[in-house]
């Protein structure tokens, strides 16, 4: 005779490991259930402030400097030939063109051979300017910007208070100005 007594929920659970059943219940719960929600791949969500989704089968998160990433930091592979960029200037014509050196230079050779080559580094150059350009508007914005500070630390030691300064919605009017006229000179000789 058993010295204990099997209750229905025990009988339910050797039922459910032998059938190989093992997570599921031997007894009803009452309760909060989470509603569960199937992610596919490539599905974007917000969960508890964030944004998720799902790539090669993993859930991850995106943050805001994905993008930043995408531009800042070179893949192992070339993006148009598949081979390892692992040469020299590799790095620098992934900056500038976004794909290896070897592809870079037979671009340049099918350029060459249709003519269109001048045309290509023309182009190249000023999109160059027009990169400086945007890049000294923001130093001398970000400057005139930060003149308020009218104390300075001399060589000695001694706080300064000058008095006076420049008028900074005048001044950055004109660099705004004069930037507008060097862009539509850019964009000029780029459009030729």
């Amino acid at each position: 005779m058993l010295k204990k007594e099997f209750k229905r929920k025990d009988v339910d659970r050797m039922r459910n490991l032998i059938k190989g059943n093992a997570n599921f219940s031997s007894e009803t719960q009452i309760g909060y259930k989470k509603s569960k929600v199937e992610r596919k791949e490539g599905d974007i969500w917000i969960e508890n402030k964030k944004t998720w989704t799902i790539k090669n089968g993993i859930k991850q998160t995106i943050s805001k400097l994905d993008n930043v990433k995408k531009e800042v930091f070179m893949p192992l592979c070339c993006p148009n030939c598949s081979k390892v960029m692992k040469k020299r200037l590799d790095k620098f014509n992934y900056r500038v063109h976004k794909k290896c050196h070897d592809c870079v230079i037979e671009f340049e050779h099918k350029l060459k051979i249709k003519g269109k080559y001048k045309e290509y580094k023309e182009k190249l150059k000023y999109k160059n300017a027009f990169t400086i350009v945007n890049e000294i508007e923001s130093y001398l914005l970000d400057a005139i910007n930060n003149t308020s500070n009218s104390q300075y630390v001399s060589e000695d030691g001694v706080i300064e208070k000058w008095t006076g300064g420049v008028n900074k919605k005048e001044l950055s009017k004109s660099v705004k100005t004069s930037i507008k006229k060097s862009r539509k000179y850019i964009e000029k000789k780029l459009k030729k």
